[in-house]
């Protein structure tokens, strides 16, 4: 008797991913590296920081620390408040299985 392995349920998980400085990679100039808010969907978490990471270096990107806040359920327990547009975007990452990057905060240097 063979047992049916089952497939595992895709989930959008919320990942704050903070970037350094590659030559391509979009950054506005003077910018020492930035921080993408992004939507990634994956099995389990670690699937989804794999996919987002590898993701964001074939766009030039030099991703260098990842932070996850988990799935939408979990952002809600933990009192997170999260617009309509957050939704539509995860939702979106699900029905693609892809990332969606929502938001991104170049990091300039403190100059005095």
């Amino acid at each position: 008797m063979t047992e049916k392995k089952q497939k595992r349920k895709q989930q959008v998980f919320t990942l704050l991913v903070e970037v350094g400085r590659n030559e391509n990679d979009g950054l506005p100039k003077g910018a020492t590296g930035g921080a993408l808010m992004c939507f990634s969907s994956g099995v389990d978490e670690a699937e989804a920081v794999r996919e987002t990471v590898a993701l964001l270096k074939q766009a030039d990107l030099a991703p260098l620390d990842v932070t996850g806040y988990g799935t939408l359920d979990e952002r809600i327990e933990q009192g997170h408040d999260i617009n309509e547009e957050e939704r539509g975007l995860m939702q979106q990452a699900l029905d693609e299985n892809s990332v969606v990057v929502y938001q991104l905060t170049p990091f300039f240097e403190d100059k005095k």
